[in-house]
């Protein structure tokens, strides 16, 4: 009698589409920078061919904005709720975007890349809507949004910089600390400021100092009556 054998159900594996593409490309993105995501690299990650992700996306340029876009969507904070005034609204989308820059150091030359895009004008909004809700003149309010904006990014970015020249033997305490000493061994007579907060420098947190700046920009922005 024969035997009749059962053929074994196909193995049905996570179907190709435009998030998993997105998201395997941001953590192409994160290992290895904008110089590491091809087309090719992206396929071997995702055991398909190039021409499956073409279906999904244009090219590279799209692939990069897409992976922009995900990113900064993350960072926004929830919908602000009735209780949380302008300052706190500024903050919670400060430190977001901080941290995103710093886990996808990447992020930050896109949007200065792209400004007249989505996802740069996506924070812009908000920011300029929590300046709209500190009464800040109107005639001001393109200047006060652009000023917390370029800081956000700007710090943002070279702290991202500053972690990736930062020696991979060395921890962050020892590199600071190094930076430290060189400012306090500086020419008195030329850096004499610089020399005076070298030990402010060692001791200093990242997160803390960038949030301190914006509170001082806030605090600017309050104190606006007019711009001429």
């Amino acid at each position: 009698m024969a035997v009749t054998r059962r053929r074994r159900p196909e193995r049905r594996e996570e179907p190709l589409s435009r998030e998993r593409i997105v998201e395997e490309a941001i953590g192409l993105l994160d290992e290895s920078g904008e110089g590491g995501l091809t087309f090719r690299a992206l396929a071997q990650r995702l055991a398909t061919g190039p021409g499956a992700i073409y279906w999904h996306v244009t090219g590279k340029d799209e692939l990069l904005a897409a992976a922009t876009e995900s990113v900064v969507a993350g960072a926004m904070p929830p919908a602000a709720t009735a209780e949380a005034t302008p300052q706190e609204a500024v903050r919670a989308l400060a430190v977001g975007v901080f941290d995103a820059i710093d886990a996808h150091p990447w992020i930050g030359t896109q949007l200065a890349r792209a400004p007249a895009q989505s996802p740069l004008l996506r924070i812009f909004e908000h920011l300029g809507r929590q300046v709209q809700a500190l009464g800040v003149p109107q005639t001001a309010h393109f200047t006060a949004a652009s000023a917390l904006l370029n800081y956000i990014l700007g710090v943002g970015g070279q702290n991202a910089a500053n972690a990736r020249d930062q020696p991979p033997d060395a921890t962050r305490a020892e590199f600071l600390g190094s930076v430290s000493a060189s400012w306090a061994n500086l020419d008195p007579d030329e850096y004499a400021f610089t020399r005076s907060v070298a030990d402010q420098l060692r001791d200093h947190d990242d997160r803390e100092e960038f949030l301190a700046g914006i509170d001082l920009i806030v605090a600017g922005i309050t104190g606006i009556t007019e711009l001429r």
